[in-house]
């Protein structure tokens, strides 16, 4: 057998729809057969929580080894995960084509799945709801009174006893009006493919955009249009489904995709590039999807989908993009985020924000541990902290005038472990700050 290998990751399709994958006791053993070789390297130690509670598990068992480890206790391991993939596309030398065929995030899944219908907490089912959450928090009132009780003390208290959310951990607020009620449609431009991109975009919102941040939307558009790109925002939507996936809610993903195919299919086939403002949304469509229904609607939605700054960056390549710049951004601390690194298109956004003159960008690329709604939860809030304390001093080293990260609720979380070390640093979206150099 052969030491690791030199050749790209493959990914096999999830077998979800199989009787067998649902057998808990056959998943508990490929469970212990890749925790056994997990056990065996021990590179991924330093990347979440979810090695080094299996690697104490083993370390204090009778043998020393994954064969003492209740199996009970394997729960603990996939409580520990949230699915960054970080392990699979840039640690583990064992991943297909290697015969030792290790996945570990989607055995995670696997169990997640199985844990999820024997039964789940409502506040999981709750977090991951973020279409009706998003909706209710839409009216006026409702937002209001949301984003009260997420700045009141003894509020957020009562929300951590009989919900779970962290009363510490700092939330998005809700925005007054949503995004794809007060976006502005596209001027008339010409349709100019480029040899790398076509001509003209669709825009997924994404729930985050729509309900929290619609100015990253809009920062978006302005963009598209001041380098004459014609646009369309999708006529309906529905969430992309990552929360629910990395809930194990599989069943709610698969609802969610028969929403939202039939609509991105057309325009994929249409020549359209699909874009969204947020890299989870975007990887849920590139890889997560077509490996869970593999047919030709999530196909050409996969190969019609591409990260906002990859699409500019190509467009660049192909001469189509403008770089009249009139600002220039000082210093700019920029995090790369996980569900980004693991589109392996590489680090286009900093690219991007580097060809803009008098800009100096410092790159931190690792997980700063906030990860959807695992780090808002009670149980999980010390640990998001903990695996981001290195990158908020990276990211605080440069006295950057600029926050940033692809990311907006790992930007958030940065700033708010940095506490006092972020000195006078403005959280910015990378499409905010070339908005702003722009001038536009």
């Amino acid at each position: 057998m052969r030491e690791g290998s030199l050749e790209a990751p493959t990914r096999h399709p999830l077998a979800w729809k199989s009787p067998e994958f649902w057998d808990q006791a056959k998943a508990e053993k490929e469970l212990e057969r890749i925790f056994d070789i997990c056990h065996g390297c021990r590179r991924c130690v330093s990347l979440c929580t979810a090695f080094p509670t299996l690697f104490d598990l083993v370390d204090a068992s009778e043998t020393l080894e994954v064969d003492g480890v209740r199996k009970e206790d394997y729960w603990k391991v996939v409580d520990q995960c949230y699915l960054c993939d970080l392990c699979y596309m840039t640690k583990c030398p064992y991943v297909p084509p290697h015969p030792w065929n290790v996945d570990f995030p989607h055995v995670m899944l696997r169990a997640k799945a199985i844990k999820f219908k024997q039964g789940t907490k409502f506040r999981d089912r709750l977090l991951s709801s973020t279409d009706a959450i998003g909706k209710l928090a839409a009216i006026p009132v409702v937002a209001q009174t949301v984003n009260a009780v997420n700045r009141n003390a003894l509020a957020r208290g009562v929300l951590q006893s009989t919900l779970g959310v962290h009363k510490d951990r700092e939330l998005p607020p809700y925005a007054p009006k949503k995004f794809r009620s007060s976006f502005r449609k596209s001027p008339s431009f010409e349709v100019r493919d480029g040899k790398n991109t076509p001509g003209k975009v669709a825009i997924f919102s994404t729930c985050y955009v729509n309900y929290n941040e619609p100015g990253l939307g809009h920062d978006l558009l302005a963009i598209l249009a001041h380098n004459e790109i014609p646009y369309v925002v999708v006529e309906q939507e529905a969430c992309c489904g990552m929360p629910k996936l990395e809930l194990g809610d599989l069943e709610g993903v698969d609802a969610l995709k028969k929403k939202n195919l039939p609509v991105l299919a057309p325009l994929a086939r249409a020549g359209y590039a699909i874009l969204t403002p947020v890299p989870s949304c975007t990887l849920m469509f590139k890889q997560e999807l077509p490996l869970m229904v593999p047919d030709p609607d999530t196909a050409a939605v996969r190969d019609a989908m591409f990260d906002p700054f990859e699409y500019f960056v190509l467009r660049k390549k192909d001469g189509l993009l403008r770089t009249d710049f009139t600002q220039t951004l000082g210093k700019v601390s920029y995090h790369i985020p996980c569900h980004s690194r693991v589109q392996n298109v590489g680090q286009k956004t900093r690219e991007m924000l580097e060809a803009i003159p008098g800009t100096k960008v410092t790159t931190v690329e690792r997980c700063s541990g906030h990860d959807g709604t695992w780090g808002v939860k009670t149980e999980y809030f010390d640990n998001s902290m903990k695996i981001g304390r290195p990158v908020f001093r990276q990211m605080a080293a440069p006295q950057p005038s600029y926050i940033s990260s692809d990311c907006p609720i790992a930007a958030r979380h940065i700033l708010q472990g940095m506490g006092d070390d972020a000195g006078s640093a403005e959280k910015a979206h990378p499409l905010s700050l070339l908005r702003k150099a722009y001038g536009i």
